[in-house]
């Protein structure tokens, strides 16, 4: 079964309105339905995506999530002690930082060793390396 992680970006581009990248995600998604493969994303990503999604589409991605379309990846309080090296070593004032939905990301994939991930962020997940160096193959 295949595996993907899920960035805020790609639950905006399927669920906001107007979105250029709608139809890929939307396909994207259903083909991962589809397929059954296993996606994940983490709150810090629910949180982000909920913000920039207007309603009443961010009641559908809500929705959506609750009844489970994507697990969504609990951690401690004490994890946020491996993001914040995470957020030092990707943060390259002014032009890029790394923020705490992305860096969520890849301390989800340390964990789970998954390295798709669903995002419209590809220049940054593309410079983001796992503990082990292995690249994200960007979907």
């Amino acid at each position: 079964m295949a595996s993907a992680l899920v960035d805020a970006s790609a639950m905006v581009a399927a669920f906001g309105l107007g979105q250029r990248h709608a139809q890929r995600y939307h396909d994207l998604l259903q083909l991962a339905s589809l397929e059954r493969w296993s996606l994940s994303t983490t709150w810090p990503c629910v949180v982000e995506a909920a913000y920039l999604v207007a309603p009443p589409q961010r009641c559908t991605l809500l929705s959506w999530l609750g009844a489970g379309a994507i697990a969504v990846f609990p951690f401690a309080q004490e994890a946020l002690l491996d993001l914040v090296p995470l957020m030092e070593r990707y943060t390259e004032a002014p032009r890029s930082e790394m923020d705490l939905a992305d860096a969520s990301l890849v301390w989800l994939a340390g964990e789970t060793g998954v390295t798709q991930v669903m995002t419209l962020d590809r220049r940054d997940f593309s410079r983001y390396r796992l503990p082990d160096g292995r690249a994200f193959d960007v979907l």
